[in-house]
């Protein structure tokens, strides 16, 4: 992997991360409430072989939520993590049946995620169910990681 590879995967996946946070996050002090719910990686947070740019980057996505939890918590902000297992997305375009499949059977609830798996955890997360819930790391993987 080139230095330039490696500075793109951390930039889009890591300094994104903090571009955003850095952004909402004075208007959020101002109202004294508000929750950042960041999307990290299930290889964030095992890692993964052949994605170590990509795994970095996400286990930093962990590292930044929970202590940005610890910094903005008594300004009423909560700040969680979704761990995304495999999930059916464009990211998988490049993997025929057979890897698909074989993903499939990795995964102990022997079926890949939805993109609304991901949705509905963000929305319990963003809820009052979950206004005690902050500089946590929800994986939300299938089994894939326990």
């Amino acid at each position: 992997m080139s230095p330039e590879q490696w500075n793109e995967i951390i930039a889009t996946n890591l300094t994104g991360c903090y571009n955003y946070c850095r952004a909402v996050l004075p208007h959020m002090i101002r109202r004294h409430s508000g929750c950042i719910i960041n999307i990290s990686s299930m290889w964030g947070q095992i890692g993964a072989s052949c994605e170590v740019a990509y795994s970095a980057a996400k286990a930093g996505v962990i590292g930044l939520t929970k202590a940005l939890a610890k910094e903005v918590s008594l300004s009423g902000i909560r700040v969680n993590a979704i761990a995304p297992g495999v999930i059916k997305t464009d990211m998988l375009g490049e993997y025929d049946e057979e890897e698909l499949e074989a993903l499939r059977r990795e995964t102990p609830i022997q079926r890949l995620g939805s993109p609304e798996d991901i949705a509905n955890a963000a929305v319990f997360l963003a809820g009052e169910r979950a206004s005690f819930i902050t500089g946590q790391v929800l994986g939300v993987n299938g089994g894939f990681v326990i």
